[in-house]
This record gives structure tokens, C-alpha cells and sequence, in this order.
């Protein structure tokens, strides 16, 4: 970088802002290349004191300045704006011009397609006009937007409509007012020409509530199960927590061009389409499952994270973290809860426990940050649920709901810490939670260790639990923390379940149990945390089997694959256990019974959950072994395998519980299928008689996950169909972009020039490219180091046009600790180039300059 390296921000640095604003009114005059934005603050100095005002600023041009109607001359600099000797309180007049067109940051206001749009979260408002661009200033606002009638004739913003009016030169203005303080953050506004469904919701207190949902022309019909999603959510809140929307109109917006899947912005809520957008023929079951989550957790934060707001962005989990605990609540109420749970085990395993290991590990709560995007991840969101969870978990549902209400009631209206939050739901219960509070501030993934023994003659079980967090690249030292260690005693007459209160280092219970049984720990993953516990096939098969808690079952199934496939790695003529033969003989027995559970039984570990569970791995040798081990079950079970694709929804298409569990069976079953040699006809056959994505994709999956001469041509009559559908096109990208092919990476380098592809659109971008780096393990680890340097020449185009994108896509490059010398090396040289090319974003430079300090800290110690 040429300029000046940047530097981190401290959350120990906070202060209060030296100024607040309480009421904002906003006056777009919207253009293509030069949108007039005039800005009418009022200021009032907080405490006594004779700072500046400083305002935050970039990419704007200022036009002009006006203190209580009184032009002042003011120097605009990269970051913002600093004006010296103002009043203690006065109204503040700004104008500037901004280029939403050229703005492919996708951050403040650009075009989508052919429409206006706005992301302000985190600091986006800053490229909209000069103001306080921090969470903890809060207004109340008004928007005035003006725009061509025929081209734009929906202009939104937040809040209820209170004017409207047409113009003589084609033009026409809407008025919205936001009656709620909000931050900057908060803000949005959309202009363009959309296909409008409208509904309406009636509150528990009567008032009717306009519901508006917009998405591209042409695509209403998609548009019904989002907004059957939406009327969910907002009577599961009102049951669930007691908390009533409270605006006379809930807008929604689906979008093409879209860094995150959504945004909460009050009232008028910002989506990714693929997170709208879904019929039976181009959507699969995930995307509905997807699409109906998201709507939740987007509506969700209407009270945890609009209402009561966050400080600072250090608290960032005081919003993330629950409203992702909520939307997990609400998606388990609305289908399988124990398969809702392994998917975010899952998530946490594979992705979170990997942030943890690498260069780029911190609490939930970090103590400093350089780019504030780079801290939208799994460890604040998904572990910010986690422990979220492990509150509801130690207070149980009564106390937890007793905490939010106090929360809620204290908080309303207010931008507070996740301090505040613990704070509420100890004194709603009168509980402790000093301990507690260390998940917040202490990184890394906390190992606990068990230990047993049985007393015959006392008929006791002990078991010792010991608890340890190895330091991490950002924490050397680490202490106990509290937390619920869920557990289930598995003999002959049945189980019992129990929940130990974990609180110190190392710890002794004792159970009283009528002759010794077999534990299984972490029933329901009840603590983000790994779990040594030394146990044999026969114990992990008899819980597998009989356990009670679906997750403990999954789990140990799990532990039964994962130990075959790592045994097959240091033996690769090894014959699968009779464990794991007893494991699948048993559960395709009933599979019809808990079909969604069984399939997810009978699902390979992947290999990023494989490769977590080693030090060191060997990537040639692991992918060797997983496929070893896969052909071997996909030979022994062949007749099973074909019996059960049979076990269909006798119906039509529908997004139904029972339906989308015989569809995931059906999916597994063709993965194993698709590896034997006279699977073809089978699997030709079960692609042309679909009627749904789900069963589409499942095909076209299996067959690449086989490498099955099918693919290519079942991909071009994919193609063929959905050409020019873009969301349905990203399905074919990724599948292209994850296939593991000695031609991968010219195929990908071939699809980057596809006529449906742009490296402005991040859908396509993540589709393409993220599902290669992420998950086609052969091709990005290529030996000779292709697939390393193929995603950094891409990441070195792409951060100057979107650095929040190329910083997500780094992530994979990331994790190299546990990889072979050699490829660590490769990965290095690639970082290294990164770190010297210019101009390189906040955004990168924080990633690559820690993962290259962690590589020359490894290297020192190894030395």
C-alpha cells in the first residue's frame, strides 16, 4: 500500500461522541453520476468542552456548508469534515454531489440494475453525505426524495409516507418520516420500477400493518413464500417474545447486486434475491428453508438491533449474535429441529472452529478492529448464538424470556453494550453471570476433556470434566469460563439426561445409575467447544443407535466416519470397520422412520469438518481417503442405495416437512449411487423426470461429486433451460466453480468470460470463484500452487472493485497452519504478493498482514 499503513481502533478507546443529532432531514435529488444530497442536521453539543464537530466523509464532492443559514468555508479531506468554533447548538445545511453509478463498492447509495439502493451498515452512510457515522448518535429522520416519474416510481425510504407530490419537468417526490431515533446505520432508501405484492398483518393489539414486498418485473410469482415468511415471523415474535411491530408499513426490496444477504434497515428492509425469490421449479428446498430464516432474522432485528441498537460496532454480537439465536428458535418451530441443529454445528465446525485457528481469530466482542467489515463473521454471529444459547440454556426458557423483557424495557430506544445485555438477564433472574461474561471477551474454541468412572458397589457414575482454551494468534493467556455441558447415560432400560454446570478448570460430578452406562457429551451441542473424550466403536455405535438426543446420535455416527476415513489416510488398503458397516446396516433399516436424520447419519463428514480434526493434514492423502471410504459404502449398500431413491413424495412439489425429508434421504442416496458403475440409466432418468430444483440439483450434485460423465452433458441442458435466469445460473456456476476436476481451474478461468457472469455482481463472484476456494479442496489446493495464485491474481482485480467481497474470498487462504510445509509455503508467497500490490483495501490488508505476521511468529517458534 502507498498510503499509510492503518491502524487498528480499541474498543478501550471509546468515548462518548462530543456532539449528538437528534433529528436529520435528507433531500436527495437523484442522478445517475451526480445525486444531490442536502443534509439538515441539528447539533447539539454533549458535555463541556470546545472540540470540533468532526464529520465522517469519502468519496463525496462538497458543494456546500451553512451554519444556522450562514455560508462557512470548510475543507473536505479523504476521511470527512472538521469544523472549528461551532455553537453549542445550531442547524447544519451540507450539499454534496455523489456518483451512485460508479459506486460498485456496493456501500452508500449505488444502482442495482437499474435501480437506486443503499447499504449503510457498517459505514456506509459516510459515502452518502458528512456526518457522525457511528452507531451511538441516534435521529430522528426525514427523507425527501426526488426522481424521474416514469423511471422510478417507487421512491422509498424508512418510516411511514406522510407526502407525495408530482412535479412539472416528469418528475416526482415522496416524503417518509422515521418517527423512531435510529443510526446512520439504520438508514435506506430504493428508487426504481418493481413488480408490488401487498398483503397486510394484524398485530395481538389490533393495529393493521401494510405489508410491501419488491422485486424485479416478472418475477411476483417467486415472491409468495418470502412474504408467507414474513407473516410467520411477525406472529411467531408476538408469541415467542411479546414484542409487536410498531410501524404502520413493512417494506421489503429484493436485489441483484448485494454484499450480504440482508439488511434490517427499519421499516425497510434490503434483501439479496436470493433470499426473496423462489417457486418449486428454480428453487430447492435450502433456498426456501434460507429465504424463510432470513426473512426472520432481518424482521427479528425490528427490536434487537433497530429498537435497541449497539453502542459501538466492538458490539456488534449485542444484535448479531441474538437475532441469529432468535431466527435459529424460530427456524427449528418452523421444520426439523434436530437437523436445524446440525446445520449450525455444522457451521460452527467447519467455519467457526477455522476463524478460531487462523490469523484472524477474536472474541465475540473484539478489542480492536482495523476494517469493521472484516468483523461480520462466523465468531460474531454464529458463535455470538452459541452463547446466546448457553444463557437460555442455564436460565431456561421462563428466566431467559424474563431477561429479554427487562432488556427490552430498560434499553428501548437506547445504543448500549453487550454488558448491558448480561446485565439484564442477571438481574431479571438473579443470577451471577461474572463468569459468564468472559465468552465475550476471550477468543479460541475451549477443549474439555472427560474423564470417567464407575462404582459399582455405590451404583455411581463419576465423570471429571476439565476445561482448557489453547492460546490463540490474538490471546496467549486464557482462564475457565461457564458453561452448560449437556449430557446423556445410555444402558440397557434407557437413558437419562442431565446438565452439568461447568465453571472451573477441572470439575468432578457424580450420578447415581443402576449399572454403568455409556455417556454421550454435548447432547444438542450445548457449548461451542471441542470435546477429548476417548471412547470405542462399540460405545459411539450404541449411542449412535440408541441414543435419544438426535444430535448426540448424528454426532457419534459422525465420530464413527471421521475415525475410518483418518485411519484410511495412514492405510489406504484398510476395509471399512464393523462399526461403521453396523452403523449403515442399522440406520438404512430405519431410515424411514427419521428420514432427514438418517440421511444426515449417512453423510460423509466433509472435509472441512475432517481436516478440523487433525493438527496436520495431508490434503491428497484425506481427499484419497474420504473417497476411499465413500466408494467402499457406496459397494456394500448398493441395494439399499437403489431402494431407498425410490422413497419419494407421491405429490407435487411442496416446501413441507415430510416432503423435504424424504428429498434430502433421496439425495444422499444418490451420492453413494452415482459412484457405481451401472448408476447411469438411474441417474439419467431421475434428471429428466424431475419436476422440482431439489431433486434437479441432488442429481446434477451426485454426478459431480463422482465426476460422472453425466455431468457435462446434464450441466449443458442446465444451462440451456436457465441461461437467463441469473439467480438459478449461480447454482451452475458453483457447481462448476466446487467440481473437483484435473480441469477445474480452466474451466473456471473459461466461466469468468461466461456472457451471465460480472465481477461486479457478488452473487456471481461468490458462486464462481467462492465456491472454488472454498470448496473445490483438489483444485485450490493444487499441489503445484495453480489454485493459490488463481485466487489471488482474481482478489487483486476484485478489491479495487468491491474490497467487503475480496475480503470474505480471502478466507480460505487463511487457514494454512495445518496444511504441509510445502503448501504453506505457496500459500505465503501468494499473501506476500497481495500485501505488496497497490493499492490494496483496509479490508485485505488486515487479513494478509496478520495471516503473514502468524506465518513469521509460526516459523520463529519452530525454530
Amino acid at each position: 500500500m502507498s498510503a499509510a499503513r492503518p491502524q487498528a481502533m480499541k474498543l478501550a478507546d471509546y468515548r462518548q461522541p462530543d456532539f449528538l443529532i437528534p433529528a436529520l432531514f435528507l433531500d436527495f435529488e437523484l442522478h445517475d453520476t451526480q445525486t444531490r444530497v442536502t443534509a439538515v442536521s441539528k447539533v447539539r453539543r454533549q458535555g463541556t468542552h470546545s472540540h470540533p464537530l468532526i464529520l465522517d466523509g469519502e468519496k463525496l464532492q462538497l458543494v456546500s456548508v451553512e451554519i444556522n443559514g450562514e455560508t462557512v468555508s470548510a475543507q473536505a479531506t479523504e476521511k470527512g469534515l472538521c469544523l472549528e468554533n461551532v455553537p453549542d447548538e445550531f442547524e447544519l445545511r451540507i450539499v454534496t454531489h455523489i456518483d451512485p453509478l460508479n459506486n460498485t463498492s456496493l456501500e452508500g447509495l449505488y444502482k442495482s440494475g437499474s435501480a437506486f439502493c443503499t447499504q449503510c451498515e457498517a459505514e456506509g452512510f459516510r459515502k452518502i453525505t458528512y456526518f457522525m457515522d457511528r452507531p451511538d448518535v441516534m435521529a430522528k429522520y426525514q427523507v425527501k426524495i426526488t426522481a424521474d416519474r416514469q423511471t422510478y416510481p417507487y421512491l422509498l425510504s424508512n418510516g411511514n409516507k406522510i407526502g407525495q407530490g408530482e412535479l412539472p419537468d416528469g418528475k416526482h417526490w415522496v416524503l417518509w418520516e422515521d418517527p423512531f431515533f435510529k443510526p446512520c446505520y439504520l438508514f435506506a432508501l430504493v428508487a426504481g420500477d418493481f413488480d408490488l405484492l401487498e398483503d397486510s398483518f394484524t398485530t395481538a393489539s389490533g393495529r393493521q400493518v401494510a405489508l410491501e414486498l419488491f422485486v424485479d418485473k416478472g418475477n411476483l410469482g417467486r415472491a409468495g413464500h418470502a412474504m408467507a415468511s414474513l407473516k410467520k415471523a411477525m406472529l411467531w415474535d408476538e408469541q415467542r417474545y411479546g414484542l409487536e411491530y410498531d410501524l404502520d408499513i413493512y417494506m421489503i426490496v429484493a436485489v441483484d447486486f448485494f454484499n450480504m444477504g440482508a439488511m434490517e434497515n427499519k421499516g425497510l428492509n434490503v434483501f439479496n434475491s436470493k433470499f426473496v425469490l423462489a417457486d418449486p421449479a428454480s428453487a430447492t428446498d435450502e433456498d426456501y428453508f434460507n429465504i424463510e430464516s432470513v426473512i426472520a432474522h432481518e424482521y427479528f432485528h425490528n427490536w434487537t438491533g433497530n429498537r435497541v441498537t449497539c453502542r459501538d460496532w466492538f458490539q456488534l454480537s449485542l444484535k448479531e449474535g441474538l437475532t441469529v439465536f432468535r431466527d435459529q428458535q424460530f427456524s427449528a418451530d418452523m421444520a426439523d429441529p434436530a437437523i436445524v441443529r446440525i446445520k449450525q454445528v455444522q457451521v460452527m465446525r467447519e467455519h467457526q472452529f477455522a476463524e478460531d485457528a487462523g490469523p484472524m481469530v477474536h472474541p465475540i466482542r473484539p478489542a480492536e478492529v482495523m476494517e469493521m467489515n472484516n468483523f461480520y463473521s462466523v465468531t460474531v454471529y454464529d458463535k455470538g448464538a452459541e452463547v446466546i444459547r448457553m444463557l437460555h440454556t442455564l436460565l431456561g426458557e421462563t428466566g431467559f424470556r424474563q431477561g429479554m423483557d427487562l432488556y427490552i424495557a430498560r434499553h428501548d430506544g437506547q445504543a448500549v453494550t453487550c454488558d448491558d445485555f448480561v446485565q439484564a438477564m442477571q438481574d431479571a433472574n438473579g443470577i451471577d453471570l461474572t463468569l459468564f461474561r468472559r465468552w465475550y471477551s476471550q477468543s479460541g474454541t475451549p477443549r474439555v476433556e472427560v474423564e470417567t468412572l464407575y462404582d459399582d458397589k455405590r451404583q455411581q457414575f463419576a465423570l471429571t470434566l476439565r476445561q482448557h482454551t489453547p492460546a490463540t494468534a490474538d490471546q496467549q493467556d486464557k482462564l475457565p469460563l461457564h458453561m452448560p455441558v449437556a449430557i446423556e447415560l445410555i444402558d440397557e432400560t434407557g437413558s437419562q439426561q442431565h446438565i452439568l454446570s461447568l465453571t472451573e478448570s477441572s470439575q468432578r460430578f457424580e450420578l447415581a445409575c443402576k449399572g454403568e452406562p455409556t455417556l454421550a457429551v454435548l447432547a444438542g451441542f450445548s457449548a461451542p467447544v471441542k470435546v477429548d473424550f476417548a471412547q470405542d466403536s462399540q460405545e459411539l455405535l450404541k449411542t449412535a443407535l440408541y441414543g435419544q438426543d438426535d444430535f448426540l446420535r448424528w454426532d457419534a455416527a459422525q465420530q464413527l466416519l471421521s475415525e475410518s476415513i483418518h485411519a484410511s489416510v495412514t492405510d489406504a488398503n484398510s476395509s471399512l470397520p464393523e462399526a461403521v458397516l453396523a452403523l449403515f446396516s442399522g440406520t438404512l433399516d430405519v431410515a424411514a422412520e427419521k428420514p432427514a436424520l438418517a440421511a444426515e447419519m449417512l453423510a460423509l463428514p466433509s472435509f472441512e469438518t475432517l481436516a478440523q480434526q487433525k493438527p496436520h493434514i495431508h490434503v491428497d492423502s484425506l481427499l484419497a481417503a474420504r473417497h476411499s471410504v465413500k466408494m467402499q459404502l457406496a459397494e456394500a449398500f448398493a441395494g439399499q442405495w437403489k431402494s431407498l431413491i425410490k422413497v419419494a413424495p407421491d405429490q407435487s412439489y411442496a416446501y413441507q416437512r415430510e416432503q423435504v425429508q424424504l428429498r434430502r434421504l433421496k439425495a444422499v442416496c444418490l451420492t453413494y449411487l452415482a459412484e457405481l458403475p451401472d448408476s447411469e440409466a438411474i441417474l439419467q432418468q431421475g434428471y429428466q423426470h424431475s419436476d422440482n430444483m431439489s431433486d434437479t440439483l441432488a442429481i446434477l450434485r451426485a454426478c459431480q461429486s463422482a465426476n460422472h460423465r453425466l455431468f457435462e452433458p446434464l450441466m449443458q441442458d442446465f444451462e440451456q433451460r436457465w441461461g437467463q435466469d441469473s439467480l438459478v445460473m449461480d447454482k451452475w456456476f458453483a457447481l462448476h466453480g466446487s467440481r473437483q476436476h484435473p480441469n477445474s481451474l480452466a474451466s473456471l478461468q473459461l466461466l469468468t468470460g461466461h456472457a451471465m457472469y460480472s465481477i461486479n455482481n457478488p452473487n456471481k463472484v461468490r458462486a464462481l470463484i467462492g465456491s472454488f476456494a472454498f470448496y473445490n479442496t483438489a483444485g485450490f489446493h493444487a499441489a503445484d500452487g495453480s489454485g493459490y495464485r488463481f485466487v489471488t491474481d482474481y482478489l487483486m482485480k476484485l478489491d479495487a472493485v468491491n474490497p467487503q467481497v475480496a475480503s470474505r474470498l480471502i478466507t480460505p487462504m487463511l487457514g494454512f497452519s495445518h496444511l504441509d510445509s510445502t503448501r504453506q509455503d505457496l500459500i505465503v508467497q501468494q499473501l506476500a504478493r497481495l500485501l505488496n500490490h497497490e493499492p490494496l483495501s483496509r479490508d485485505l490488508y488486515e487479513k494478509v498482514s496478520k495471516a503473514l505476521h502468524l506465518a513469521t511468529s509460526t516459523d520463529k517458534a519452530l525454530n
